[in-house]
């Protein structure tokens, strides 16, 4: 049986993740900060049938990661598939004004978006190299494409959240390194756009994204379940390839 975990994943797209990845016999590891809302997802989606288990997880928190590594090794050995779901856009709500950005938006956003995936890896992938397959799944977007953010007919161009855009251009960095420092391993690292989600990221996202999170998780799960003959290293949407 395949073992997933999945960070940010009691709510939203991260739980929409998980629950498809559980509808295919996966058994789904559902990571979030607060334990109580964990588990009830997990209950969520036991009560369905599924495999799915509750692992308090605060990728902010060295603490809480060695915790859960802790967990995942007792219970499992090993780790199948790491899915670094868990983001924020702090700036969507930061009603200040700003010549051009709040130092401390940078700090709050890379802190879960590039430092936590960073850590959350790092402190994964001995258990991810005990796998007989071993997928890296880092969720980002397509609005921290330097391609899409110089190109002015590209639908990106005007949106201007500089910590957000920032940390995803980083997390495509990490994916690009990761995947050149695993490439004699049978570990694949991509990095996924899931578009334009109805997911509380941001005000407004409900109303306006074109996406339920279901329909945004496929192009994941789809990352998570590469053939040995893929690529590693690549950024992709539910279109193909995304320019970097």
């Amino acid at each position: 049986m395949t073992i997933a975990l999945v960070t940010g994943a009691n709510r939203g797209l991260g739980f929409a993740v998980a629950h498809s990845l559980a509808t295919q016999g996966t058994c789904v590891l559902i990571a979030g900060r607060d334990a109580t809302k964990v588990e009830e997802a997990a209950a969520t989606l036991r009560a369905d049938g599924l495999d799915a288990q509750a692992i308090q997880l605060d990728v902010t928190s060295d603490e809480s990661i060695s915790r859960a590594v802790k967990q995942v090794t007792h219970q499992h050995g090993r780790l199948d598939v790491l899915v670094n779901n868990a983001g924020v856009l702090p700036e969507a709500t930061d009603g200040t004004a700003h010549d051009f950005a709040n130092p401390s938006m940078f700090s709050a956003t890379f802190d879960t978006n590039v430092f936590g995936a960073v850590a959350v890896t790092e402190a994964f992938l001995p258990l991810l190299r005990r796998s007989p397959m071993g997928r890296i799944v880092n969720v980002s977007s397509t609005m921290g494409s330097l391609n899409d953010q110089t190109d002015p007919t590209s639908p990106y161009y005007e949106m201007i959240v500089p910590a957000y855009q920032a940390s995803k251009a980083a997390l495509n960095s990490i994916t690009i390194s990761l995947a050149k420092k695993l490439v004699d391993t049978h570990i694949k690292v991509t990095s996924v756009c899931p578009g334009f989600v109805q997911t509380e990221l941001a005000p407004g996202n409900k109303e306006q994204a074109p996406l339920t999170p279901a329909e945004a998780a496929r192009v994941i799960v789809a990352a998570t379940n590469l053939p040995d003959s893929a690529a590693s290293g690549t950024f992709i949407d539910q279109n193909g390839a995304v320019a970097w």
